[in-house]
């Protein structure tokens, strides 16, 4: 009887080996055909390819009854290993528990965005998998591609110009609110005078160190600009200055609660703005991973859970 040379697997059929598992296990067509759920017939002709393949008869009759050959019994274990290792493989983008998981995530993100969205996620993590640790690099840590090449796992932002293979999901549109300390003289309540916002002095917050932004375009658009006198590296750095300062700035509307607990006056802008559209961006080698599944998952419900009601 011709074998199938060990190294030739063309023509392998993995249906084979749990067709075998079966057979081995029942020791029985009419048993392994009602455990597969298929019909008496087609567990017969899988055990003649078996025993074709394997060059074995694998089961024989003896009375009534089948009975295992020395090699199907010498087989067994292995056959039964081999087939829960194949289980285990393809289900584990399924039954991952993640409270057994350890490894790092990195997100990619503005300092204000992991300042906002951070706490929660990390408090997730704690409860949900705890083997998990996260690491937040601001999103101009570096020029390079960071998601294609693996040194983070994740983006939230406002997602720029990404290789085309990268994968988006939009979440939610926020918006731009003004930021005063507490007592400001040009600030009522939570509104501004477009004339008082033009005339007063301006912060910017730019990592790149730029005075100039979509506010400041769209005051172009009426005839009007506004006096940046100064510029930080991010917004959380603009919070703190603004608490001892005259100057305005701004933030997302998101960050308000951030400036609040600091003791800041959120008011919103007397010109409108284009939207800020929030994103998360990975690369698709990460489709499927459990672990990066639940960082986008629960990410995206923290940042919905968060965004400004209107």
């Amino acid at each position: 009887m011709r074998q199938t040379q060990p190294s030739d697997l063309r023509g392998l059929d993995l249906n084979l080996l749990v067709a075998l598992d079966a057979l081995l296990t029942e020791h029985s067509v009419t048993g392994a055909a009602e455990r597969l759920r298929l019909s008496e017939p087609a567990v017969s002709r899988a055990l003649g390819r078996i025993r074709r393949t394997i060059g074995d008869p694998i089961l024989v009759r003896a009375g009534r009854t089948m009975v295992p050959t020395p090699h199907a019994l010498a087989i067994e274990p292995e056959v039964r290993e081999l087939v829960e290792r194949v289980r285990r493989l393809f289900s584990a983008a399924h039954s991952t528990d993640l409270r057994t998981v350890n490894r790092d995530l990195t997100v990619l993100a503005h300092y204000a965005m992991a300042a906002v969205f951070g706490p929660a996620l990390v408090e997730r993590a704690a409860t949900e998998a705890p083997g998990i640790t996260l690491r937040f690099l601001d999103e101009g840590h570096t020029d390079a591609p960071m998601l294609r090449d693996g040194v983070a796992d994740l983006e939230m932002g406002i997602i720029g110009d990404r290789a085309p293979e990268i994968q988006v999901a939009p979440v939610f549109e926020d918006r731009m609110v003004g930021i005063a300390r507490r007592g400001h003289p040009l600030v009522r309540g939570t509104a501004i005078r477009l004339e008082d916002y033009v005339r007063a002095r301006h912060l910017a917050a730019s990592r790149r160190g730029r005075r100039s932004g979509p506010i400041d375009d769209a005051l172009a658009h009426q005839g009007l600009r506004r006096e940046v006198t100064a510029s930080v590296a991010g917004i959380t750095g603009s919070l703190f200055f603004l608490r001892n300062s005259d100057l305005l700035g701004n933030v997302p509307a998101c960050a308000a609660p951030m400036a609040e607990q600091l003791g800041l006056t959120v008011f919103d802008l007397p010109i409108e703005t284009p939207p800020l559209p929030y994103a998360l961006a990975w690369h698709p080698r990460n489709d499927a991973d459990p672990a990066h599944v639940w960082l986008r998952d629960t990410l995206r419900e923290i940042m919905l859970a968060a965004r400004p009601r209107d």
